[in-house]
Protein backbone atom coordinates (compact mmCIF):
# COMPACT_ATOMS: atom_id res chain seq x y z
CA UNK A 1 0.00 0.00 0.00
CA UNK A 2 2.05 2.75 -1.09
CA UNK A 3 -0.86 5.79 -0.17
CA UNK A 4 -3.97 6.40 2.02
CA UNK A 5 -5.89 9.56 1.53
CA UNK A 6 -8.31 10.02 4.22
CA UNK A 7 -11.70 10.39 3.36
CA UNK A 8 -12.26 11.71 7.55
CA UNK A 9 -9.90 12.84 10.06
CA UNK A 10 -10.33 13.32 14.09
CA UNK A 11 -8.63 16.53 15.11
CA UNK A 12 -8.22 16.89 18.94
CA UNK A 13 -5.35 19.31 19.88
CA UNK A 14 -4.04 21.46 22.84
CA UNK A 15 -1.41 23.14 21.10
CA UNK A 16 -3.24 24.52 18.34
CA UNK A 17 0.05 26.27 16.52
CA UNK A 18 -1.18 26.06 12.53
CA UNK A 19 -4.06 23.95 12.94
CA UNK A 20 -6.77 26.79 11.03
CA UNK A 21 -4.86 26.22 7.69
CA UNK A 22 -4.47 22.56 8.26
CA UNK A 23 -8.20 22.09 8.48
CA UNK A 24 -8.94 24.48 6.02
CA UNK A 25 -6.54 22.47 3.52
CA UNK A 26 -7.96 19.28 4.25
CA UNK A 27 -11.35 20.56 3.90
CA UNK A 28 -10.69 22.04 0.05
CA UNK A 29 -9.21 18.04 -0.29
CA UNK A 30 -12.71 16.79 0.78
CA UNK A 31 -11.81 15.33 3.95
CA UNK A 32 -14.55 15.17 6.92
CA UNK A 33 -13.43 16.80 9.94
CA UNK A 34 -14.45 15.56 13.29
CA UNK A 35 -13.40 17.15 16.57
CA UNK A 36 -13.75 17.56 20.34
CA UNK A 37 -14.86 20.77 22.78
CA UNK A 38 -12.24 23.35 22.57
CA UNK A 39 -10.24 22.38 19.15
CA UNK A 40 -13.87 21.85 17.68
CA UNK A 41 -14.89 25.43 19.04
CA UNK A 42 -11.62 26.65 17.76
CA UNK A 43 -12.45 25.44 13.89
CA UNK A 44 -16.25 26.71 14.43
CA UNK A 45 -14.98 30.58 15.27
CA UNK A 46 -12.71 30.00 12.24
CA UNK A 47 -15.40 29.32 9.56
CA UNK A 48 -14.58 25.32 9.20
CA UNK A 49 -17.12 23.04 9.28
CA UNK A 50 -16.82 19.96 11.92
CA UNK A 51 -18.70 17.47 12.92
CA UNK A 52 -18.83 16.92 17.02
CA UNK A 53 -17.51 13.69 18.23
CA UNK A 54 -20.79 13.38 20.10
CA UNK A 55 -22.33 13.49 16.54
CA UNK A 56 -20.41 10.77 15.86
CA UNK A 57 -20.53 8.49 18.79
CA UNK A 58 -24.06 9.34 19.74
CA UNK A 59 -22.80 9.86 23.14
CA UNK A 60 -22.58 13.42 25.08
CA UNK A 61 -19.03 14.27 26.42
CA UNK A 62 -19.02 12.23 30.27
CA UNK A 63 -17.68 12.58 33.44
CA UNK A 64 -17.25 17.10 32.44
CA UNK A 65 -15.18 16.32 29.64
CA UNK A 66 -13.06 13.15 31.32
CA UNK A 67 -14.82 10.78 28.40
CA UNK A 68 -15.03 12.22 24.93
CA UNK A 69 -13.07 9.65 22.12
CA UNK A 70 -13.35 6.44 24.42
CA UNK A 71 -15.87 5.02 22.16
CA UNK A 72 -16.08 1.98 19.30
CA UNK A 73 -17.27 4.48 16.79
CA UNK A 74 -13.83 5.97 17.07
CA UNK A 75 -11.45 3.66 17.91
CA UNK A 76 -13.24 0.46 15.48
CA UNK A 77 -13.00 3.59 12.84
CA UNK A 78 -8.97 4.29 13.52
CA UNK A 79 -7.67 0.62 13.97
CA UNK A 80 -9.88 -1.40 11.54
CA UNK A 81 -7.52 -2.77 8.72
CA UNK A 82 -8.53 -2.11 5.89
CA UNK A 83 -7.01 -5.03 3.94
CA UNK A 84 -8.54 -7.57 6.33
CA UNK A 85 -12.61 -8.33 5.30
CA UNK A 86 -13.51 -9.21 8.44
CA UNK A 87 -12.85 -5.91 9.90
CA UNK A 88 -14.46 -3.75 7.04
CA UNK A 89 -17.23 -5.83 7.76
CA UNK A 90 -17.62 -5.49 11.25
CA UNK A 91 -17.40 -1.60 10.58
CA UNK A 92 -20.43 -2.06 7.97
CA UNK A 93 -22.24 -4.07 10.65
CA UNK A 94 -22.42 -1.40 13.17
CA UNK A 95 -22.28 1.42 11.22
CA UNK A 96 -18.99 2.79 11.70
CA UNK A 97 -16.93 4.93 9.09
CA UNK A 98 -12.73 4.79 9.08
CA UNK A 99 -11.04 7.47 10.58
CA UNK A 100 -8.39 7.56 7.85
CA UNK A 101 -6.40 10.86 9.94
CA UNK A 102 -5.82 11.33 13.60
CA UNK A 103 -4.32 15.18 14.15
CA UNK A 104 -3.74 14.96 18.27
CA UNK A 105 -1.50 16.67 21.12
CA UNK A 106 -1.94 16.09 24.61
CA UNK A 107 -3.10 18.37 27.12
CA UNK A 108 -0.21 20.48 28.67
CA UNK A 109 0.75 18.60 31.67
CA UNK A 110 4.38 19.73 31.79
CA UNK A 111 3.58 23.10 31.92
CA UNK A 112 0.88 23.09 34.58
CA UNK A 113 3.02 21.36 36.89
CA UNK A 114 5.66 23.32 36.35
CA UNK A 115 3.63 26.35 37.70
CA UNK A 116 4.84 26.65 41.23
CA UNK A 117 0.94 27.31 42.52
CA UNK A 118 -0.36 24.03 40.84
CA UNK A 119 -2.57 21.85 43.39
CA UNK A 120 -2.86 18.15 42.73
CA UNK A 121 -5.70 18.37 41.51
CA UNK A 122 -5.29 20.70 38.64
CA UNK A 123 -2.43 18.39 37.81
CA UNK A 124 -4.81 15.46 37.95
CA UNK A 125 -7.08 16.58 35.39
CA UNK A 126 -3.98 17.72 32.79
CA UNK A 127 -3.82 14.07 32.71
CA UNK A 128 -4.87 13.36 29.27
CA UNK A 129 -6.38 9.86 28.60
CA UNK A 130 -8.36 9.71 25.23
CA UNK A 131 -5.48 11.40 23.63
CA UNK A 132 -2.74 8.68 24.16
CA UNK A 133 -5.20 6.18 23.56
CA UNK A 134 -6.22 7.85 20.28
CA UNK A 135 -2.27 8.39 18.96
CA UNK A 136 -1.23 4.55 20.27
CA UNK A 137 -4.35 3.48 17.83
CA UNK A 138 -3.35 5.12 15.19
CA UNK A 139 0.38 4.38 15.33
CA UNK A 140 -0.50 0.98 15.63
CA UNK A 141 -2.58 0.86 11.93
CA UNK A 142 -0.19 3.26 11.00
CA UNK A 143 -0.16 1.16 7.91
CA UNK A 144 -3.97 2.51 7.17
CA UNK A 145 -3.96 5.68 9.08
CA UNK A 146 -1.93 9.02 8.98
CA UNK A 147 -1.03 10.30 13.03
CA UNK A 148 0.32 13.55 13.35
CA UNK A 149 1.36 15.56 16.48
CA UNK A 150 3.72 17.81 15.90
CA UNK A 151 2.41 20.80 14.25
CA UNK A 152 6.11 21.14 12.37
CA UNK A 153 4.39 18.33 9.92
CA UNK A 154 1.23 20.14 9.05
CA UNK A 155 2.29 21.33 5.75
CA UNK A 156 4.53 18.36 4.53
CA UNK A 157 1.52 15.97 5.41
CA UNK A 158 -0.72 18.03 3.57
CA UNK A 159 1.34 18.72 0.83
CA UNK A 160 1.74 14.63 0.23
CA UNK A 161 -2.28 14.65 0.77
CA UNK A 162 -2.44 17.26 -1.87
CA UNK A 163 -0.22 14.49 -4.07
CA UNK A 164 -3.00 11.87 -3.33
CA UNK A 165 -2.15 10.74 -0.03
CA UNK A 166 0.36 9.56 2.63
CA UNK A 167 3.31 7.78 1.79
CA UNK A 168 4.42 4.34 3.61
CA UNK A 169 7.46 5.71 4.80
CA UNK A 170 5.60 9.30 5.78
CA UNK A 171 3.34 7.17 7.62
CA UNK A 172 5.74 4.97 9.49
CA UNK A 173 8.14 7.88 10.23
CA UNK A 174 4.80 10.10 12.28
CA UNK A 175 3.87 6.62 14.04
CA UNK A 176 7.15 6.77 15.18
CA UNK A 177 7.10 10.31 16.18
CA UNK A 178 3.32 9.84 18.13
CA UNK A 179 4.70 6.60 20.12
CA UNK A 180 7.83 9.02 21.54
CA UNK A 181 5.30 12.02 21.59
CA UNK A 182 3.13 9.23 24.50
CA UNK A 183 6.40 7.93 25.66
CA UNK A 184 7.26 11.60 26.60
CA UNK A 185 4.53 12.24 28.19
CA UNK A 186 3.74 9.24 30.47
CA UNK A 187 7.66 9.99 31.49
CA UNK A 188 6.65 13.27 32.56
CA UNK A 189 3.74 12.13 34.54
CA UNK A 190 5.56 9.09 36.26
CA UNK A 191 8.54 11.25 37.46
CA UNK A 192 6.00 14.07 38.54
CA UNK A 193 3.80 11.35 41.02
CA UNK A 194 7.68 9.97 42.19
CA UNK A 195 8.84 13.72 42.80
CA UNK A 196 5.53 14.62 44.42
CA UNK A 197 5.51 11.27 47.07
CA UNK A 198 8.93 11.78 47.63
CA UNK A 199 10.60 15.29 46.30
CA UNK A 200 13.16 15.41 44.39
CA UNK A 201 15.45 12.90 44.84
CA UNK A 202 18.97 12.52 42.66
CA UNK A 203 19.28 8.64 43.13
CA UNK A 204 15.17 7.60 42.76
CA UNK A 205 14.29 4.22 42.61
CA UNK A 206 13.45 4.81 39.06
CA UNK A 207 14.89 6.84 36.78
CA UNK A 208 13.32 7.54 33.41
CA UNK A 209 15.04 10.59 30.45
CA UNK A 210 12.97 12.11 27.72
CA UNK A 211 15.37 13.61 25.55
CA UNK A 212 15.53 15.04 22.39
CA UNK A 213 18.31 15.47 19.90
CA UNK A 214 18.71 18.70 20.14
CA UNK A 215 22.30 19.67 17.77
CA UNK A 216 23.93 17.19 15.36
CA UNK A 217 27.84 17.07 15.59
CA UNK A 218 30.10 16.84 13.71
CA UNK A 219 31.75 14.49 15.48
CA UNK A 220 32.69 13.32 19.25
CA UNK A 221 35.58 13.68 21.00
CA UNK A 222 37.52 12.27 18.20
CA UNK A 223 36.85 12.10 14.36
CA UNK A 224 36.06 8.29 14.45
CA UNK A 225 33.37 8.90 16.88
CA UNK A 226 29.61 9.51 16.39
CA UNK A 227 27.93 12.41 18.79
CA UNK A 228 25.04 14.63 19.34
CA UNK A 229 23.70 16.91 21.66
CA UNK A 230 20.29 15.64 23.30
CA UNK A 231 18.32 17.62 25.89
CA UNK A 232 15.05 17.65 27.89
CA UNK A 233 11.92 19.62 26.14
CA UNK A 234 12.34 23.12 26.31
CA UNK A 235 16.26 22.74 27.86
CA UNK A 236 17.78 23.98 24.71
CA UNK A 237 15.70 27.59 24.52
CA UNK A 238 17.81 28.53 28.00
CA UNK A 239 21.00 29.08 25.60
CA UNK A 240 21.79 30.68 22.42
CA UNK A 241 24.62 30.31 19.99
CA UNK A 242 25.08 33.67 18.15
CA UNK A 243 28.19 33.39 16.35
CA UNK A 244 30.49 31.26 14.95
CA UNK A 245 31.15 27.80 14.10
CA UNK A 246 28.55 24.85 15.29
CA UNK A 247 29.60 23.68 18.75
CA UNK A 248 31.90 20.58 19.00
CA UNK A 249 31.74 17.57 21.78
CA UNK A 250 34.79 18.86 23.19
CA UNK A 251 33.46 22.96 23.01
CA UNK A 252 30.17 21.97 25.09
CA UNK A 253 32.08 20.14 27.74
CA UNK A 254 34.25 22.67 28.19
CA UNK A 255 31.62 25.67 27.96
CA UNK A 256 30.10 23.54 30.59
CA UNK A 257 32.71 23.32 33.33
CA UNK A 258 33.37 27.05 32.39
CA UNK A 259 30.22 28.32 33.31
CA UNK A 260 29.64 25.66 36.35
CA UNK A 261 32.96 27.11 37.76
CA UNK A 262 32.03 30.85 36.73
CA UNK A 263 28.70 30.53 38.82
CA UNK A 264 30.33 29.49 42.35
CA UNK A 265 32.54 32.61 41.92
CA UNK A 266 30.06 34.68 43.82
CA UNK A 267 28.17 37.56 42.18
CA UNK A 268 31.45 39.79 41.50
CA UNK A 269 32.84 40.17 37.75
CA UNK A 270 33.97 36.91 37.15
CA UNK A 271 35.88 35.23 34.48
CA UNK A 272 37.10 31.37 33.99
CA UNK A 273 39.63 29.92 31.38
CA UNK A 274 38.92 26.36 30.69
CA UNK A 275 41.10 23.70 28.45
CA UNK A 276 40.57 20.59 28.35
CA UNK A 277 37.69 20.55 31.29
CA UNK A 278 40.44 22.18 33.70
CA UNK A 279 40.68 25.78 34.35
CA UNK A 280 43.87 27.24 33.35
CA UNK A 281 42.91 30.69 34.88
CA UNK A 282 40.23 31.75 37.42
CA UNK A 283 39.81 35.83 38.57
CA UNK A 284 37.48 37.40 40.01
CA UNK A 285 36.98 41.90 40.97
CA UNK A 286 34.88 43.54 43.34
CA UNK A 287 33.97 46.26 40.22
CA UNK A 288 36.12 45.55 37.07
CA UNK A 289 35.34 42.41 34.64
CA UNK A 290 37.78 43.76 32.41
CA UNK A 291 40.61 43.46 35.19
CA UNK A 292 39.08 40.06 35.87
CA UNK A 293 39.70 38.57 32.88
CA UNK A 294 43.16 40.40 32.29
CA UNK A 295 44.19 38.20 35.49
CA UNK A 296 42.43 35.47 34.48
CA UNK A 297 44.57 34.94 31.59
CA UNK A 298 47.56 35.70 33.56
CA UNK A 299 47.84 33.15 35.34
CA UNK A 300 48.55 30.76 32.24
CA UNK A 301 48.49 32.38 29.06
CA UNK A 302 50.23 29.83 26.96
CA UNK A 303 47.14 27.62 28.00
CA UNK A 304 44.60 30.30 27.73
CA UNK A 305 45.23 30.18 23.62
CA UNK A 306 41.93 27.95 22.54
CA UNK A 307 40.49 28.64 25.58
CA UNK A 308 36.93 28.14 26.90
CA UNK A 309 36.20 31.41 28.59
CA UNK A 310 32.82 32.07 30.77
CA UNK A 311 32.33 35.37 31.98
CA UNK A 312 28.74 36.32 34.70
CA UNK A 313 28.29 39.68 33.41
CA UNK A 314 27.22 41.06 29.89
CA UNK A 315 30.35 41.22 27.83
CA UNK A 316 30.82 44.82 27.01
CA UNK A 317 32.87 46.71 24.23
CA UNK A 318 35.90 47.05 26.58
CA UNK A 319 35.67 43.22 27.55
CA UNK A 320 35.26 42.57 24.22
CA UNK A 321 38.40 43.80 22.77
CA UNK A 322 40.10 41.67 26.01
CA UNK A 323 38.95 38.85 24.75
CA UNK A 324 40.32 39.39 20.92
CA UNK A 325 43.31 39.48 22.12
CA UNK A 326 43.54 36.12 22.43
CA UNK A 327 42.83 33.03 20.13
CA UNK A 328 39.49 31.63 21.93
CA UNK A 329 37.42 28.62 20.83
CA UNK A 330 33.98 29.93 22.88
CA UNK A 331 32.71 32.93 24.94
CA UNK A 332 30.01 32.10 27.49
CA UNK A 333 28.10 34.97 29.01
CA UNK A 334 24.73 35.99 30.36
CA UNK A 335 24.84 38.76 28.10
CA UNK A 336 26.74 39.95 24.79
CA UNK A 337 26.53 43.86 24.01
CA UNK A 338 25.86 44.94 20.33
CA UNK A 339 28.97 47.03 19.87
CA UNK A 340 30.65 44.17 22.18
CA UNK A 341 29.17 41.73 19.26
CA UNK A 342 30.81 44.10 16.25
CA UNK A 343 34.13 43.29 17.81
CA UNK A 344 34.11 39.96 18.48
CA UNK A 345 32.30 38.88 14.92
CA UNK A 346 35.78 39.72 13.21
CA UNK A 347 36.35 36.12 14.70
CA UNK A 348 34.20 34.47 12.18
CA UNK A 349 34.96 31.15 14.27
CA UNK A 350 34.82 32.20 17.68
CA UNK A 351 31.50 30.98 19.22
CA UNK A 352 29.77 33.08 20.91
CA UNK A 353 27.16 31.35 23.44
CA UNK A 354 24.29 33.18 25.51
CA UNK A 355 23.03 31.57 28.76
CA UNK A 356 19.81 33.97 29.87
CA UNK A 357 19.94 34.93 32.78
CA UNK A 358 18.69 33.21 35.93
CA UNK A 359 19.52 29.86 34.31
CA UNK A 360 21.35 28.08 37.19
CA UNK A 361 24.58 26.25 36.32
CA UNK A 362 24.62 22.40 36.93
CA UNK A 363 21.53 19.97 36.77
CA UNK A 364 19.98 17.66 39.50
CA UNK A 365 21.68 14.80 39.31
CA UNK A 366 24.81 13.46 36.88
CA UNK A 367 24.67 10.64 35.33
CA UNK A 368 28.10 8.85 34.07
CA UNK A 369 28.14 5.19 31.71
CA UNK A 370 30.49 2.62 33.12
CA UNK A 371 30.73 -0.97 31.89
CA UNK A 372 28.89 -1.64 34.86
CA UNK A 373 25.86 0.63 34.83
CA UNK A 374 24.96 3.93 34.93
CA UNK A 375 26.31 5.74 37.37
CA UNK A 376 24.39 8.47 39.12
CA UNK A 377 25.13 11.24 42.09
CA UNK A 378 23.38 14.39 42.87
CA UNK A 379 26.58 17.46 42.16
CA UNK A 380 29.06 18.35 44.31
CA UNK A 381 26.74 21.54 45.40
CA UNK A 382 28.22 21.83 49.25
CA UNK A 383 31.12 22.81 51.14
CA UNK A 384 32.24 25.96 49.78
CA UNK A 385 31.59 28.31 52.49
CA UNK A 386 35.01 27.88 54.88
CA UNK A 387 33.26 29.84 57.73
CA UNK A 388 33.21 26.02 59.71
CA UNK A 389 36.64 25.23 58.85
CA UNK A 390 38.53 24.54 61.96
CA UNK A 391 42.48 25.77 62.22
CA UNK A 392 44.96 23.25 63.71
CA UNK A 393 47.76 24.78 63.16
CA UNK A 394 49.37 27.27 65.89
CA UNK A 395 49.13 30.51 63.07
CA UNK A 396 45.63 31.28 62.41
CA UNK A 397 45.72 32.94 58.76
CA UNK A 398 45.57 36.63 57.99
CA UNK A 399 42.45 37.80 56.66
CA UNK A 400 44.42 38.70 53.30
CA UNK A 401 45.07 34.30 53.52
CA UNK A 402 41.48 33.93 54.56
CA UNK A 403 40.25 35.43 51.34
CA UNK A 404 42.49 33.68 49.04
CA UNK A 405 42.43 30.32 50.36
CA UNK A 406 38.59 31.02 50.06
CA UNK A 407 38.87 31.80 46.64
CA UNK A 408 41.38 29.11 45.69
CA UNK A 409 38.67 26.60 47.52
CA UNK A 410 36.09 27.27 45.16
CA UNK A 411 38.29 26.64 42.35
CA UNK A 412 39.61 23.41 43.24
CA UNK A 413 35.96 22.10 42.56
CA UNK A 414 36.43 22.47 39.55
CA UNK A 415 40.05 20.95 38.85
CA UNK A 416 40.79 17.34 38.30
CA UNK A 417 41.98 15.15 40.93
CA UNK A 418 44.65 15.29 42.47
CA UNK A 419 44.44 19.02 42.52
CA UNK A 420 45.93 21.93 44.10
CA UNK A 421 45.43 24.97 43.30
CA UNK A 422 47.70 28.04 44.17
CA UNK A 423 45.91 32.03 44.45
CA UNK A 424 45.77 35.44 46.23
CA UNK A 425 42.48 36.89 47.38
CA UNK A 426 41.28 37.30 43.94
CA UNK A 427 43.13 35.35 41.16
CA UNK A 428 44.42 32.02 40.77
CA UNK A 429 48.80 32.09 40.91
CA UNK A 430 49.40 27.68 39.18
CA UNK A 431 47.23 25.37 39.32
CA UNK A 432 48.31 21.54 39.52
CA UNK A 433 45.84 19.27 37.68
CA UNK A 434 44.98 15.60 36.82
CA UNK A 435 47.63 14.19 39.27
CA UNK A 436 48.19 10.86 40.44
CA UNK A 437 49.78 11.51 43.74
CA UNK A 438 48.85 14.78 45.16
CA UNK A 439 52.65 16.06 45.63
CA UNK A 440 53.01 15.95 41.86
CA UNK A 441 50.14 18.08 41.70
CA UNK A 442 51.83 20.78 44.06
CA UNK A 443 55.13 20.91 42.10
CA UNK A 444 52.82 21.11 38.99
CA UNK A 445 51.19 24.11 40.37
CA UNK A 446 54.52 25.60 41.66
CA UNK A 447 56.37 25.05 38.20
CA UNK A 448 53.06 26.34 36.00
CA UNK A 449 52.95 29.54 38.24
CA UNK A 450 53.74 32.93 36.30
CA UNK A 451 52.92 35.38 38.81
CA UNK A 452 54.41 35.92 42.36
CA UNK A 453 54.34 32.89 44.59
CA UNK A 454 55.14 34.46 48.14
CA UNK A 455 52.54 35.11 50.00
CA UNK A 456 49.81 33.25 47.74
CA UNK A 457 47.49 30.74 49.64
CA UNK A 458 46.97 27.11 48.32
CA UNK A 459 43.69 24.37 48.44
CA UNK A 460 43.89 20.83 47.98
CA UNK A 461 40.77 18.93 46.79
CA UNK A 462 41.95 16.25 49.07
CA UNK A 463 43.94 15.62 52.23
CA UNK A 464 47.70 15.44 52.35
CA UNK A 465 48.67 11.77 53.12
CA UNK A 466 52.08 13.12 53.93
CA UNK A 467 53.97 16.24 54.44
CA UNK A 468 55.75 16.43 51.14
CA UNK A 469 52.93 18.04 49.58
CA UNK A 470 52.84 20.95 51.55
CA UNK A 471 56.66 21.29 51.84
CA UNK A 472 56.47 21.67 48.25
CA UNK A 473 54.21 24.32 48.69
CA UNK A 474 55.83 26.31 51.32
CA UNK A 475 59.14 26.05 49.47
CA UNK A 476 57.58 27.69 46.42
CA UNK A 477 56.02 30.81 48.79
CA UNK A 478 52.58 29.77 49.83
CA UNK A 479 52.00 30.56 53.09
CA UNK A 480 48.64 29.38 54.21
CA UNK A 481 46.92 25.72 53.04
CA UNK A 482 42.95 25.22 52.88
CA UNK A 483 42.34 21.05 52.80
CA UNK A 484 39.85 18.94 54.28
CA UNK A 485 41.89 16.75 56.20
CA UNK A 486 40.74 13.04 57.76
CA UNK A 487 44.31 11.76 56.74
CA UNK A 488 45.65 9.04 59.33
CA UNK A 489 49.04 11.73 59.00
CA UNK A 490 47.08 14.40 60.11
CA UNK A 491 48.94 15.24 63.10
CA UNK A 492 52.73 14.86 61.04
CA UNK A 493 50.73 16.79 58.12
CA UNK A 494 49.87 20.19 61.24
CA UNK A 495 52.91 19.47 62.62
CA UNK A 496 55.10 20.24 59.46
CA UNK A 497 52.96 23.39 58.86
CA UNK A 498 53.78 24.73 62.01
CA UNK A 499 57.46 23.57 61.86
CA UNK A 500 57.23 26.10 58.13
CA UNK A 501 55.16 28.78 60.04
CA UNK A 502 52.50 27.80 57.55
CA UNK A 503 48.42 28.69 58.48
CA UNK A 504 45.93 25.68 57.86
CA UNK A 505 42.34 25.35 57.38
CA UNK A 506 40.81 22.12 57.25
CA UNK A 507 37.02 22.10 56.26
CA UNK A 508 36.28 18.23 56.75
CA UNK A 509 34.46 18.05 53.62
CA UNK A 510 36.61 17.20 50.08
CA UNK A 511 36.11 17.91 46.43
CA UNK A 512 37.00 15.47 44.27
CA UNK A 513 36.61 15.21 40.69
CA UNK A 514 37.08 12.25 38.34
Amino acid sequence: MNSRSPARALVSVTDKRGLVPLCEGLRRLGVELVSTGGTARHLREAGIEVLGVSELTGFPELLGGRVKTLHPCVHAGILARRDVPADMAALATHGIGPIDLVVVNLYAFRETVARPDVERAEALESIDIGGPALLRAAAKNHAHVSVVVDPADYSAVLAELSQGGTQETTRARLAKKAFEHTAGYDIAIATWFAETERGPEPTPERIFLDLGATHPLRYGENPHQRAALYGEAGHGRAWEVLQGKALSYNNLLDADAAWSMVCDLGPDPASVYVKHLNPCGAATHPVDHVAAAVRARACDPVSAFGAVVAVNKEVDLALARVLAETFLEVVVAPRFAADALDVLREKKNLRLVCIRDGVPAGTRRILRATVFGVLVQEPDAGALDLTLATCPTRRQPAETERRAMAFAWRVSKHVKSNAIVIADEQATVGIGAGQMSRVDAARLAIGKATLPLAGTSAASDGFFPFPDGIEVLAAGGVTAIVQPGGSVRDAEVVAAADALGLAMWMTGARHFRH
